[in-house]
């Protein structure tokens, strides 16, 4: 049984309000930044996400 994405968005709020008490506002940001581009990347090497399709739909270009 998987943690539920209500779990995992109470941790991440937490994380977020404690970078920010720590880090300040620029400090929260980059942990938000850096925690996404970990996802992105946690997500492409599972092949969960395909990152070439993704890229090539970002830019327009017909996909499939």
């Amino acid at each position: 049984m998987g943690t539920s994405a209500t779990v995992w968005g109470a941790a991440a709020g937490a994380l977020l309000a404690f970078a920010a008490l720590t880090f300040g506002f620029w400090g929260m940001v980059l942990v938000a930044v850096l925690a996404a581009v970990g996802a992105l990347v946690g997500a492409a090497v599972s092949g969960r996400i395909n990152l070439r399709a993704a890229v090539d739909a970002a830019r327009g270009r017909r996909v499939g």
